[in-house]
């Protein structure tokens, strides 16, 4: 049976004793085990920092930006949200400090406070609370991360305020779960508990009780370890769960069920529901974990490489969703895949194919700043020029109009207005109306917007269909007044905005496959449904 009344239940999920444990991906898998039982979700991340988003943070301290369909820039833990997830996130799925602050203190300028101290507690803590309430009438259970660790000063207003929900909401409407870390000693050969009991001291100094911790470890905890965490933390054994290393992501709801996670929050949360489905997770990861062996490549399975070029390569939570949206192809084209990236600033120095030979399909993504930017013209040369399938995402599909400009129009010094080189041709340009915002961000189409394409083109054969939409964060256009010399010369504006101005998608007719798109696809595949243009690169470079 079905949850008999509708109350919106919480689920807060804090993280202990060091970052990057995946309490993004724990509390994506929180909600994947919920949805397996019919249950309505809806997830949120809080994080500390004090910038408004993501949005100007560089990528090698934060991560990929993810965007969603209304055009926030968020944490890329959305980007998980949704992967795992039957959901769409809006930007009130992505609650900063900065947000929480910049808001309060404008109501404090406008007089709205009418001259009390403004302080931490009630009045940030109300505002985030107000946040939190605010999807309430999105799902039956809204699952809330709060980023950071505990024990950060930054953290502590967030924490207050999830303690003050669960006050005003009751024990059974609103669950603590902790993240944790047993870490397995070599020397001493045994699992320590230690950083756990400290973790859930501090939150206890808070006024903080978990409900159920999380416990990242390499092994499965044994009922003994089990027993002596429930001991020193206030818990039933039952409530220690095991979340185990897994190679592959797709895996951990199905572990979080063995360990009996979804059961221990029904019953803490008084819900019913029907029997669990994870029919389709025990299929991908059976999928996978076929195409990840080393046995001999058979006729039935194929492997392609495909060569990356970026310039953020080094750290490569950069590039998150286009990781996954390249495995989702994959896993519907039945392929084994290898990723190579090649660092853009190398191949402007090193010849494209020594760096790129190996590769079956090449890849230019997005990214801002021209650093690296003849490297990718190289590489998109490359691919042009030796029939090697080419897909070019945003900033990707305005390099390959600069390579299409200089050596097949012949306009020889044509750049984008984002190199630091003058030029008399910026084939990439800003479009009229946005050279006089000046605030960063200001002037960039954000969120989902329309597409048609045209008939029998290559992206008409992927989509099967004439309309689109699909997600964008850029600044620059390919600039109109080089539409007519580009078509000329051969290449297909095969998508374009409804009023005919704006370029969202180039290909080449007699290219096995060259494609680029100003949007960002990667955003909207998902493990159980790929997106057609990552499907149909991978299938092409595999054959």
């Amino acid at each position: 049976m079905f949850m008999r009344k509708r109350v919106t239940k919480y689920i807060f999920v804090t993280g202990g004793v060091m970052s990057s444990l995946g309490k993004g991906l724990a509390s994506a898998s929180i909600g994947a085990l919920l949805e397996a039982r019919g249950i309505r979700i809806s997830l949120q991340k809080l994080d500390p920092y004090i910038n408004i988003d993501p949005g100007t943070m560089n990528p090698y301290q934060h991560g990929e930006v993810y965007v969603t369909d209304d055009g926030a820039e968020t944490d890329l833990d959305l980007g998980h949200y949704e992967r795992f997830n039957d959901i769409v996130l809006t930007k009130n799925s992505n609650v900063t400090a900065g947000k929480v602050y910049n808001e309060v203190i404008s109501r404090e300028r406008r007089g709205d406070y009418l001259g009390e101290t403004v302080q931490v507690i009630p009045h940030i803590t109300d505002e985030i609370i107000k946040r939190i309430f605010a999807l309430k009438t999105k799902g039956d259970v809204c699952i809330v991360e709060v980023g950071g660790t505990v024990g950060d000063i930054e953290s502590l207003p967030f924490l207050e305020s999830i303690r003050q929900i669960r006050s005003q909401v009751g024990k059974e409407n609103a669950i603590f779960i902790h993240l944790t870390y047993v870490p397995y000693i070599a020397a001493a050969g045994e699992l320590k508990t230690k950083p756990t009991q400290h973790s859930v001291k501090d939150l206890l100094q808070i006024g903080i009780q978990p409900d159920i911790l999380l416990c990242r470890t390499d092994r499965f905890l044994s009922n003994d370890i089990k027993k002596k965490i429930a001991l020193f933390c206030n818990l039933n054994v039952e409530s220690v769960i095991t979340a185990k290393d897994v190679e592959i992501i797709y895996e951990v709801p199905l572990i979080f069920h063995k360990e009996g996670l979804d059961h221990i929050i029904l019953e803490t949360l008084k819900i019913w529901t029907k029997e669990p489905d994870f029919s389709k997770w025990e299929s991908i990861v059976s999928k996978i974990k076929r195409l990840n062996k080393t046995q001999k490549i058979n006729s039935k399975q194929k492997t392609t490489t495909i060569g990356i070029v970026g310039k953020y390569i080094e750290h490569k939570d950069a590039y998150k969703s286009l990781h996954e949206a390249l495995n989702h192809a994959s896993f519907d084209n039945n392929v084994k895949l290898n990723i190579e990236y090649v660092d853009s600033e190398h191949l402007e120095k090193q010849s494209p194919k020594k760096l790129l030979g190996s590769c079956d399909g090449i890849l230019v993504p997005g990214g801002f700043g021209d650093r690296g930017f003849e490297g990718k013209i190289s590489a998109i040369k490359y691919a042009r020029e030796n029939n090697i399938p080419f897909f070019g995402i945003c900033l990707g599909l305005q390099m390959a109009v600069v390579e299409y400009a200089r050596n097949v129009c012949k306009i020889k010094d044509a750049s984008s207005i984002e190199s630091k080189k003058k030029s008399n041709n910026y084939v990439i340009n800003f479009m009229p109306d946005q050279k006089d915002l000046d605030t960063k961000g200001g002037n960039m189409r954000l969120g989902k917007y329309p597409c048609e394409i045209k008939k029998n083109s290559k992206v008409h054969s992927a989509y099967k269909k004439t309309k689109i939409s699909e997600r964008h964060r850029h600044r620059y256009e390919v600039n109109p007044e080089y539409h007519s010399s580009l078509t000329k010369n051969g290449l297909i504006l095969s998508g374009m905005s409804p009023d005919g101005k704006l370029v969202e998608i180039i290909e080449l007719k007699t290219h096995k496959w060259f494609v680029g798109c100003q949007f960002h696809p990667e955003f909207k595949s998902r493990p159980f449904r790929s997106h057609p243009l990552f499907r149909e690169f991978i299938k092409v470079s595999s054959h």
